[in-house]
């Protein structure tokens, strides 16, 4: 996992908004570009950012693409974002 791309991926406004979408479960690239309300185009740029960073996956059926979330780079992101907070452990917090 590249944090760097994963954090890159995320600072995009419409990227974020694809990404609350897919917290609904899979979804097919036109219903998603309908629902964010980009082009084709636009979503597949998007996707692709998405997609370099580990945080969606794809998958075909027929003549679809679906996509969904990878919720293990996410879990992963979050373990990384708990450490960068430095909490002390819970010995140190009974005082």
């Amino acid at each position: 996992m590249s944090i760097n791309k994963i954090l890159s991926a995320l600072a995009d406004d419409t990227r974020r908004a694809i990404i609350m979408k897919l917290r609904e479960g899979k979804i097919s690239t036109g219903d998603l570009a309908d629902h964010i309300g980009i082009t084709p185009q636009a979503l597949s740029y998007h996707l692709s950012k998405l997609k370099k960073a580990d945080i969606i996956y794809e998958t075909k059926y027929k003549n679809y693409i679906y996509y969904e979330l990878n919720l293990s780079v996410l879990g992963e992101l979050i373990v990384w974002l708990d450490a960068l907070k430095g909490e002390k452990n819970d010995e140190n917090n009974e005082n």
